[in-house]
């Protein structure tokens, strides 16, 4: 019997659950979700004879040794800074780790001694970053089999609400953790662009965003992420001249979204006390410089050429300007305005997400100095509010490694994201063969 554990019941490991408790009928596994919220793990056992739930803080440093030790692979869904601890264990007693968040220092400091263990530590194995990954590598791996000269690369990708529950000016809904829109694009964007370093502070993200075409979808805006520059070498494009990843939000959303980062509106270091004594015009005011007349005046004044109509029924529909009172006691301003977004930008029962996600190339073939365009691009919808295209293309992926790993398809040890073609085509393959599929359209 082969034993795993996925830490982590929430919105996200919905479609990853699902499927290892379908392979498990097959390859004979024994599954335990664990989660602080015991009821929650439970509902996402559905009743399957080869799964059982736990009450499991991975704080509780003995009972996660205890339980990790048992296992033949563990899949974390804990937030990112919290894998230390479990990729130590998975290590210390030869127990593969696969989880969907960005590489991070902890688990490159395991790469060395997870190889002597044969243990293998995936990364990077989820959407965004993880498909993206895989299907950036098949293309820049078949182009170099052409010995074609790639001179640019632009990769975006973002979760939003489908053309036919999209009822608000925004055009956004949560699909995902909400802090993390709240909080997104923080710090100094980095990225080469014709050859030239680009920075990019967080100040200016959203007012210089990108547009981006997804043909029968329309124009979306793009912003980019953080670190551009490290996948220069994750991809091993060492003579690219443009190298960008990038975010994806309706077109409009990014000149609203640059209010809320000019006002202070998304800061997370200070904290407002008495905060439900105030409404949210009043939390705008105290935002503003002094002056006269009603908030949305000043508001507008304080944006200058940065406001339009379009902007103004944007934050209407939130009711900023209304007598609509702050709910949460105390709180940081990022914190007040998630509360607020949560209720605005809620997911119907009825509603359907989507993912949209586009690969731009462009290269040259030997012998040929004109330029050639390569889009690869991914659209899928969501099912329903428990199968959502984000927590399939999120948890798919990473649950299809899961079962190439334990059935000897993927032996690669140590560190890894899915850049090698050992992980990327079954797991691209498996991924088509439910739908989940790129259009590539290519063009001199």
């Amino acid at each position: 019997m082969t034993n795993i554990l996925i830490i982590g019941a929430g919105r996200s490991s919905t479609s990853l659950i699902d499927y290892l408790l379908n392979q498990s009928l097959n390859y004979h596994w024994k599954i335990t979700i664990a989660d602080v919220d015991e009821l929650l793990a439970k509902e996402k056992c559905g009743g399957h004879a080869n799964a059982i739930s736990i009450r499991f803080d991975s704080k509780d440093e003995q009972k996660r040794r205890e339980l990790i030790k048992q296992q033949n692979l563990v899949v974390s869904m804990l937030p990112a800074f919290m894998h230390g601890d479990v990729a130590r264990d998975c290590v210390e007693f030869g127990v593969h780790l696969a989880t969907a968040s960005y590489v991070s220092r902890d688990m490159l400091a395991l790469d060395e001694e997870a190889k002597k263990k044969k243990v293998i530590l995936l990364n990077e194995c989820g959407l965004d970053p993880g498909i993206d990954h895989a299907s950036a590598m098949k293309i820049i791996h078949a182009l170099r089999q052409k010995k074609a000269r790639i001179t640019s690369f632009k990769s975006y990708c973002g979760g939003l609400v489908a053309p036919e529950s999209n009822d608000n000016p925004w055009g956004y809904k949560f699909s995902w953790n909400p802090r993390n829109v709240i909080l997104a694009g923080q710090g100094t964007a980095q990225f080469l662009e014709n050859g030239s370093l680009t920075c990019l502070p967080y100040s200016r993200l959203f007012k210089e965003s990108e547009t981006v075409n997804m043909g029968e979808y329309g124009d979306f805006d793009a912003y980019a992420n953080r670190d551009s520059i490290s996948y220069i070498d994750v991809y091993e494009l060492k003579e690219i001249q443009t190298m960008i990843r990038g975010t994806l939000r309706q077109k409009g959303y990014c000149k609203a979204w640059h209010v809320f980062v000019k006002l202070g509106l998304t800061d997370d270091s200070t904290i407002i006390k008495g905060a439900n004594q105030y409404t949210y015009s009043q939390l705008i005011g105290f935002f503003l410089p002094p002056g006269k007349g009603k908030v949305k005046q000043r508001l507008a004044e304080f944006m200058g050429t940065d406001w339009d109509e379009e902007i103004e029924k944007m934050m209407d529909y939130l009711e900023l300007f209304s007598d609509k009172t702050i709910k949460l006691s105390e709180g940081s301003p990022a914190q007040l305005l998630q509360h607020l977004l949560e209720e605005k930008w809620r997911l119907k029962a009825e509603d359907k997400d989507m993912i949209v996600l586009q690969h731009q190339f462009e290269y040259q073939l030997p012998g040929d100095k004109s330029s050639r365009t390569l889009l690869s691009s991914l659209v899928v919808k969501g099912k329903d509010q428990r199968h959502t295209a984000m927590a399939r293309t999120v948890g798919l992926p990473l649950a299809i490694t899961v079962k190439n790993i334990l059935t000897g398809k993927v032996a690669l040890t140590g560190v890894q994201i899915p850049t090698q073609a050992e992980i990327y085509e079954p797991m691209l393959s498996e991924l088509k063969a439910i739908g989940i599929d790129f259009k590539e359209e290519e063009s001199n």
